[in-house]
């Protein structure tokens, strides 16, 4: 069973930081690219960056550069998002999501080129 599992949510104020993890099993890692996404209450799900399990690769939403730095850690099959200066717009849900690594080497993460999903985990920024 292919299982995508966030962790490390919760609330922080603004300018903190936090850490998601994406601890991933059931399919063969280092054959995906795992992808961070995230969806604010009344808005769309947007992307925030990609990275390759096989090259670590890595792509990022333009306006995400800069804040969000995204990485892999083969042997443990997790990837992590790193998040600072976190601002009250940052809060979302904020989901994990493998798919093919041709996207990230095509230049591009789409949510629609993602395979599978995680159930998300909630980041809350406080003013």
């Amino acid at each position: 069973e292919v299982q995508l599992v966030e962790s490390g949510g919760g609330l922080v104020q603004a300018g903190g930081s936090l850490r998601l993890s994406c601890a991933a099993s059931g399919f063969t890692f280092d054959d995906y690219a795992i992808g961070w996404f995230r969806q604010a209450p009344g808005k769309e799900r947007e992307g925030i960056s990609c990275i390759s399990s096989s090259d670590a690769g890595t792509y990022y939403t333009d306006s995400k550069k800069g804040r969000f730095t995204i990485s892999s850690d083969n042997a443990k099959n997790t990837v992590y998002l790193q998040m600072n200066s976190l601002k009250p717009e940052d809060t979302a849900v904020y989901y994990c999501a493998a798919g093919s690594s041709w996207w990230v080497n095509s230049g591009s993460c789409p949510y629609y080129g993602m395979d599978y999903w995680g159930k998300g985990t909630l980041v809350t920024v406080s003013s």
